[in-house]
């Protein structure tokens, strides 16, 4: 096979991704040896092992020990229904982030005062090194985690309140909203901002993916006539969830 200017590597890994994309390499089929691609693509080993290591990170073959390198079952991806403004009372720290009514979830979360570091302390409006009250989440669906969140709320405007702590207290769980509200800070507007990046290790390791695999952060952030009182980063795994948001039409 004759190769262009693109790296050989990167053809020889096109190929057979095309390949497993049109079902010529199907599901749970062992993908060709080093030595097989060596010779049907007439590359060096080297160039055969970095074409498998490509199609590895792009979570299209898994490798099985003793066995050999394997397609992967595609996941059918999955809807996590975004919709702003969460119900004003009795709404779970899961359906706060999964606006869908018919899914069901758990949660576990941690809370800890710490420093607003410079990109936080710029969300939040803040001076670097202000405190803050940091929350991070863990939410399963069937037992599978699926989502995780990082919350950070300035102290300046929650702490010495009984809403300091977000999941503990008389509102503890009940989201920004309404737990704002008892302090008297009426949240007037949300933004949502969706970007996507390779996972950090610590994220892949507790969502169940592969490094190299990439992931959706959602960067939330709650205000309260313009001072913002919540930013939160909420990481999905891209494989297996799509974000849809229902906006209402004013």
């Amino acid at each position: 096979m004759t190769f262009g200017e693109q790296p050989a590597y990167l053809r020889v890994a096109g190929d057979l991704r095309k390949k497993i994309v049109d079902g010529r390499l199907p599901p749970h089929t062992r993908l060709p040896s080093q030595a097989r691609i060596r010779e049907e693509y007439g590359v060096s080993d080297t160039v055969a092992l970095e074409a498998r290591k490509v199609l590895m990170a792009e979570g299209l073959v898994e490798g099985r020990s003793g066995s050999g390198t394997y397609v992967r079952e595609p996941p059918v991806p999955r809807r996590i229904a975004r919709s702003g403004f969460r119900p004003p009372a009795g709404a779970t720290p899961f359906r706060q982030e999964q606006a869908d009514g018919e899914a069901r979830g758990t949660w576990e979360s941690s809370s800890e005062q710490t420093e607003a570091g410079g990109a936080i302390a710029e969300r939040l409006g803040l001076q670097a090194g202000e405190r803050v009250m940091c929350t991070k989440y863990v939410f399963r669906d069937a037992g599978e985690t699926m989502m995780l969140s990082t919350s950070w709320e300035p102290l300046a405007v929650t702490g010495r309140t009984p809403v300091m702590l977000p999941e503990e207290g008389p509102l503890g769980g009940m989201g920004v909203v309404e737990r704002m509200r008892a302090i008297d800070v009426v949240v007037d507007n949300v933004t949502e901002e969706v970007g996507a990046r390779p996972g950090l290790s610590e994220e892949l390791l507790a969502l169940g993916g592969v490094p190299g695999h990439v992931v959706l952060v959602i960067q939330r952030t709650y205000y309260a006539s313009g001072r913002a009182v919540e930013t939160a980063d909420v990481v999905v795994p891209a494989d297996r969830y799509r974000i849809a948001y229902h906006l209402p039409v004013k």
